[in-house]
């Protein structure tokens, strides 16, 4: 496995700075430690320029290689929140704060981005410059939004950039990826249902948002199955059922649902809006109710660039030595999404082996990945800016 020499040398550096930051989790933007600690190592590896406070607490590190022929810069990002989850895992490296938990890998993003940060600053074997970014926030706070509004593209003059995520389920060492539409775009709902509450026993006098709602969570799925094209995909998923009482006897007043819906093309994401806050409202007024619904517009889909994707392929081929795998299209959410939208990219999944899957209290990032992912930012620069 052509691993870099280097890389595997700094195996255990990596990993103890990815374990330090596992100890200390931290949400959201609220990544201060996590921000710090990052800065303070870009500036020990010598980078050129060290920029904090892009999108509120990223970080962004600037690599000039020993020649600029053509005036390239690749971007690399890693994200560095955490996720509300009260770690299970027992490891002497476990969170410090309850209830706070490095849940999805991005402590091992973090860690092997600076890796390779640290190796590319050391041997500046390219043509150009690379800026290395860590966000904030992209766990529901859209935090690739915020750098990229930051000015993150235009600041750095970024002309390609590209991301990873762990993968549990696939081999470490291995990475999977695909052209075009790779994650969905994640809208969120919620619907008001009011009627005429009563005493169960007298349904007759009353307008029951009970069975209001219950119809409304049925029609909805009329979305998927008689309004897209069967040969596209969209899910309508409500996940809360909830009414103003608790008792047996009690019609309530109102009930509210709320849920989710993920498309990967535009036009249906807004055919999808569009035919809920109709099926919603007329359904109640077929039943002398009413019903008002608020959609809150998420992660755009995150649609990988065919050239760039090909060339991280052919990297990843590289490192690996095997071939790349086709990853599947996935309906969860990524906020790298609002990078690849200003700039083209692309984003792809390494291997992190037989573990927990992410968002599980027992998952645990597998450290046996470090040389892959790291070798596999470091061959990316190297790749795609050679030095002559």
């Amino acid at each position: 496995m052509p691993i870099k020499n280097r890389v595997s040398d700094l195996h255990a550096e990596i990993t103890a700075w990815r374990q330090d930051i596992h100890q200390y989790p931290e949400l959201m933007y609220d990544t201060n430690r996590t921000a710090a600690t990052v800065a303070s190592k870009l500036r020990e590896f010598g980078c050129d320029e060290v920029v904090e406070g892009i999108g509120r607490t990223g970080v962004v590190g600037v690599i000039k290689g020993r020649m600029n022929t053509r005036g390239h810069v690749v971007g690399l990002r890693a994200d560095m929140d955490a996720l509300p989850i009260l770690e299970a895992t027992g490891l002497p490296y476990a969170s410090r704060t309850p209830g706070k938990m490095h849940a999805c890998g991005h402590d091992g993003h973090t860690a092997m981005l600076l890796g390779a940060a640290k190796y590319l600053a050391e041997t500046r074997n390219f043509d150009g410059s690379v800026a290395v970014i860590f966000q904030p926030a992209e766990e529901g706070g859209a935090g690739g939004q915020a750098m990229v509004n930051d000015g993150l593209i235009e600041r750095f003059a970024i002309k390609e950039v590209y991301g990873m995520h762990n993968q549990p389920g696939l081999p470490v060492g291995s990475f999977s990826i695909r052209p075009g539409a790779f994650y969905a775009a994640t809208d969120n709902f919620t619907i008001d249902v009011t009627g005429k509450g009563g005493h169960a026993a007298k349904p007759h006098v009353t307008i029951d948002t009970t069975v209001i709602a219950s119809h409304i969570v049925l029609a909805l799925q009329t979305i998927a199955s008689r309004n897209t094209d069967p040969q596209h995909s969209v899910v309508v998923s409500v996940t809360s059922f909830r009414t103003e009482s608790e008792a047996y006897n009690v019609i309530p007043e109102r009930v509210q649902l709320r849920g989710t819906v993920r498309t990967f093309d535009k036009a249906i994401r807004a055919m999808a809006e569009e035919r809920l806050i109709a099926i919603a409202g007329q359904t109640a007024t077929v039943f002398s109710g009413t019903a008002t619904t608020l959609w809150e517009r998420g992660y755009p889909s995150m649609v990988n660039a065919e050239t760039e994707t090909e060339y991280a392929a052919e990297v990843a081929r590289k490192v690996s030595g095997r071939a790349v795998v086709d990853a599947p299209a996935i309906m969860g959410g990524e906020d790298f999404a609002y990078m690849l939208e200003a700039c083209p990219g692309a984003y792809i999944q390494i291997g992190n082996g037989d573990t927990a899957d992410v968002h599980h209290p027992l998952y645990n990032f597998n450290d046996e990945a470090i040389p892959s992912g790291a070798s596999y930012w470091a061959e990316l620069v190297e790749t795609r800016m050679p030095a002559a």
